[in-house]
């Protein structure tokens, strides 16, 4: 078995149980920087990776765990509509994601995902920043192993966030492809200064 069914069947084992609907959803979309696995439901977006990241398949299993249900290859709206948002985004046509998010994680990681998310492409803040805008500022290790924990790359843009001295550090997806998403945004979407 190839394709994305087979790494499914390799990541999850064979299905369990009776062969109901899958209620998530699994599909590959390709980008500039690689194949990004994206898997909803109806509602939510409930993971977006890149597909050559080494935690893949254990963040596939977490998910199937955690949401009690099968995936299986398959697309429905919401699975377009991501392909979509991101074929805009990678054009350099937009950067505004209005997916329906399943934010699954503890209150505090949840607390720094939602900052990531108000950080403008094209801007960069430190792990430090980012822990004193959620009123945490001793919380550095907690914010980046909140950030590290993440399931929505690029929708949730944990790449915008640096090291104290400005290295790149910390990016799942690898650090060439951190630093090819901060140098798309500060080229496409990043505003002059007034």
């Amino acid at each position: 078995m190839t394709g994305l069914a087979g790494q499914l069947r390799a990541w999850l084992g064979p299905p369990q149980g009776q062969t109901a609907p899958a209620d998530l959803l699994a599909r590959q979309i390709d980008t500039p920087l690689g194949a990004m696995i994206c898997v909803t439901d109806a509602d939510r977006l409930h993971l977006l990776e890149f597909a050559e990241r080494p935690e893949l398949p254990a963040e596939m299993r977490r998910l199937a765990k955690s949401a009690k249900t099968r995936i299986a290859p398959g697309r429905n709206a919401l699975a377009d509509l991501t392909e979509t948002q991101l074929a805009a985004y990678f054009a350099g046509q937009s950067c505004a994601f209005d997916l329906p998010l399943a934010l699954s994680g503890t209150d505090f990681q949840r607390l720094v995902w939602r900052e990531l998310i108000r950080i403008p492409a094209g801007q960069t803040v430190s792990y430090s920043e980012l822990a004193a805008r959620i009123g945490r500022p001793d919380a550095v290790r907690a914010v980046a192993a909140a950030n590290g924990a993440n399931r929505l790359a690029v929708i949730v843009p944990c790449h915008r966030v640096l090291g104290a001295d400005g290295s790149l550090t910390g990016y799942a997806g690898g650090l060439w492809r951190k630093k090819a998403l901060i140098d798309h945004e500060s080229a496409a979407f990043a505003r002059p200064a007034t």
